[in-house]
């Protein structure tokens, strides 16, 4: 076969414009490539932009197809840029379904190309434009091929993706899948151009022969994408490395942590549901998606920073970007976008005049600075995020937005902030469960109740009181409690005995109404003395999280996990 040109000259451009066209007219869509809103710009050498790759084989139900939905919202919260997609089925697999599926899970300015003839079709999904694409044929199997495509990707280069879904037979198939798609790679790819091979490759482990083989193409060394809980496997039951995101060691240079809301993943993404937190960065991803009927397996998600072709640099502030109102105390996401800028300055103003530094350098493509919020009231907060190197570069918040203390009127929020089931050693005394009003009001606890999944281990005491703003801590024995902390009682039935592998701890209110409620599995209860705790810490909308990923503490019982007070 004739080798493609390595870049594209004028003629190539426009012929490619009419590959696009045509290509829309089979399902996929061109973008126009329009960018975000940069507030502050100027000239820069190279503006970067972030460009994540998925690999997916996370079709549920009984018909190895997206149609149930699990798979839909894990797209739709995990926002990937380009798809490398297998079991590429949805309804009735006509042009329009396909089309509605990618407009439900992505966007209608996504493009896509979906292997004909195969019962379950490799795929390719994209943000950029497809200028061209096609299938190779893979000789092990009958019933898909390697689906391939070039996109238009920003910047001087292309980016050419293949999806795969290699045999499940033996390693030794699947080697010869792969000799044959490395010479298909050789031979009609560029090699000045970025590569992706991803999918499923069914590998039992990372020592097949197959990783040698695409080693001649793509990189295949460590670090590997994880899981919140660091678990790198990705098939239904987690103990094997089936999914993978492989990119030559062009691309390999540009890549960075995965960054979603207020987590990053240094090596990349293993998309579980069941493990992710806090849920609400993914939503509307629900917790039990990847752990649905017949779940194939667990996306996997790696980010890049690829130089564009654009030469303008800029932050924008997204959140706070006015008219929110946070309780004083709680922590709260500072986020941003940018564009051409390697680190930011993050300030914050409570009168619109002052600015007090939260951090004179942090990395920009975090995109993302946790604020434990001073405690001072106002109504005239703002946000200003700028390049560090160059404070003419700059955003604030569009709109003040609203901080409230216990003085400013509300109701109490009283919810489960860390609990500590696996104490640590065997004295069961140790065990807690502390509780936070981040309200604006006290919350009278008088003949409150914490129980777990076997009955009610505590009732609170006549005139007990929990401040906004505040917290306290249930232990399961006086002899728990660590010394000077005040804010701590005992259960008042000897024992907590919340369950290591598992178990659902409640708050109910003198009438007997439920205030909050957690359900925790082994994963957050399989350690010995370490805590779970909110993400962020103190926020009723957080979800649990191992309390050493926010701290190197293992437990913080009555205050931050920072190890301030509240």
């Amino acid at each position: 076969m004739t080798e493609p040109s390595p870049r594209y000259t004028l003629l190539g451009r426009l012929l490619a414009a009419v590959l696009s066209l045509t290509l829309a007219a089979c399902g996929g869509v061109p973008q126009d490539g329009a960018g975000d809103d940069i507030t502050s710009t100027q000239e820069a050498p190279l503006a970067s932009v972030r460009l994540r790759l998925m690999a997916a084989n996370i079709t549920s139900g009984n018909l190895q197809s997206y149609d149930p939905g699990e798979g839909i919202r894990i797209f739709q919260g995990t926002k990937p840029d380009v798809v490398m997609i297998q079991e590429f089925n949805y309804g009735d697999n006509s042009a329009s379904a396909i089309r509605g599926f990618v407009n439900t899970a992505f966007g209608s300015s996504f493009s896509y190309y979906r292997e004909a003839g195969a019962q379950i079709p490799n795929g390719i999904i994209s943000r950029y434009p497809i200028i061209a694409s096609g299938e190779w044929d893979d000789t092990q199997v009958t019933n898909r091929d390697f689906a391939w495509a070039r996109i238009d990707v920003p910047g001087p280069k292309d980016l050419w993706v293949v999806s795969v879904h290699l045999l499940t037979a033996d390693a030794t198939t699947r080697n010869t899948e792969a000799s044959n798609l490395v010479n298909f790679i050789k031979s009609n790819i560029p090699t000045g151009d970025y590569l992706a091979i991803g999918g499923d490759l069914n590998t039992d482990s990372r020592s097949e022969s197959c990783f040698t083989t695409f080693a001649q193409v793509v990189t295949t060394s460590s670090p590997y994408p994880a899981d919140r809980n660091g678990n790198t496997n990705t098939n239904a039951a987690r103990a094997k490395p089936y999914d993978h995101v492989l990119v030559d060691s062009d691309l390999r240079a540009y890549q960075t942590s995965t960054v979603i809301g207020s987590s990053s993943f240094s090596a990349g993404l293993v998309a579980d549901t069941r493990v992710y937190s806090p849920l609400a960065d993914i939503s509307p991803a629900q917790s039990a998606d990847s752990g649905a009927t017949n779940m194939q397996h667990m996306g996997v998600i790696k980010d890049f920073l690829i130089p564009s072709d654009t030469t303008t640099t800029g932050v924008t502030v997204t959140s706070p970007n006015g008219g929110e109102s946070w309780v004083v105390g709680s922590s709260h996401a500072i986020t941003w976008t940018a564009s051409g800028v390697t680190n930011v300055k993050v300030e914050y103003t409570l009168n619109g005049s002052t600015w007090t530094v939260l951090t004179s350098s942090t990395s920009a493509s975090t995109g993302s600075y946790t604020w434990t919020v001073p405690s001072t009231a106002t109504t005239t907060a703002r946000v200003r995020v700028s390049d560090a190197s160059n404070s003419a570069i700059t955003d604030t918040s569009n709109a003040a937005f609203t901080l409230t203390t216990s003085t400013g009127g509300g109701s109490a929020v009283v919810f489960i902030n860390e609990v500590l089931a696996n104490e640590a050693g065997s004295d069961v005394n140790g065990e807690f469960v502390e509780l936070v009003n981040s309200g604006g009001a006290a919350a009278d606890l008088s003949g409150w109740t914490v129980s777990d999944s076997t009955g009610v281990k505590h009732t609170f005491a006549s005139g007990t009181t929990l401040a906004a703003g505040a917290a306290i801590v249930v232990f399961g024995g006086s002899s728990g409690i660590p010394s000077g902390l005040t804010n701590a009682v005992a259960a008042t039935t000897g024992t907590l005995a919340l369950g290591n592998s598992g178990d659902t701890v409640t708050v109910k209110n003198a009438s007997g109404t439920t205030v909050n409620t957690t359900t925790y599995t082994s994963s957050l209860a399989g350690t010995d003395g370490v805590s779970m705790n909110r993400s962020p810490d103190g926020s009723s909308s957080g979800s649990f999280v191992l309390h050493t990923t926010l701290s190197s503490a293992s437990t913080s019982p009555g205050k931050r996990v920072s190890g301030s007070a509240f």
